[in-house]
């Protein structure tokens, strides 16, 4: 088994990758931030077991009922999906939906984030490199 192969080390390159993605998506927001009738979109965070290993993706989202005219999920969970449910959101008369601050905010988020699981994958390399002799 090859050190890059850890199911720690596999989870952070997925946190990694999943950053890299995001600060695209919010760069295309903050750059349509003009553009009439664009609404910002994001990315939703990998979720991970215990075992470091990515869950969930589609098959494993819950239905919603947006509707009472929908079928109900055969699960019995009839949650509403609330589109509106962000506080502080504005459009404006173009229809344009970016607010230049919050994607801000997202950005700079994100970057420590990215940092923090670049600099923990570079400590764990360093460790494991340390623990077999060769670091």
């Amino acid at each position: 088994m090859s050190i890059n192969d850890l199911p720690v080390l596999s989870a952070l390159r997925t946190k990694m990758q999943w950053h890299q993605e995001r600060q695209r998506v919010l760069s295309e927001n903050v750059s349509n931030s003009d553009t009439p009738n664009f609404r910002p979109k994001d990315l939703v965070e990998p979720k991970f077991n215990a075992a470091g290993e990515a869950v969930g993706g589609f098959a494993a989202l819950p239905l919603t009922r947006t509707s009472a005219a929908h079928i109900a999920p055969s699960s019995g969970d009839s949650a509403s999906f609330d589109q509106n449910r962000k506080v502080g959101f504005q459009t404006r008369p173009a229809g344009n939906a970016v607010s230049l601050e919050e994607e801000m905010l997202k950005v700079s988020a994100n970057q420590m984030d990215y940092a923090a699981a670049t600099s923990l994958y570079g400590k764990s390399l360093h460790l494991l490199k340390t623990a077999i002799g060769k670091g």
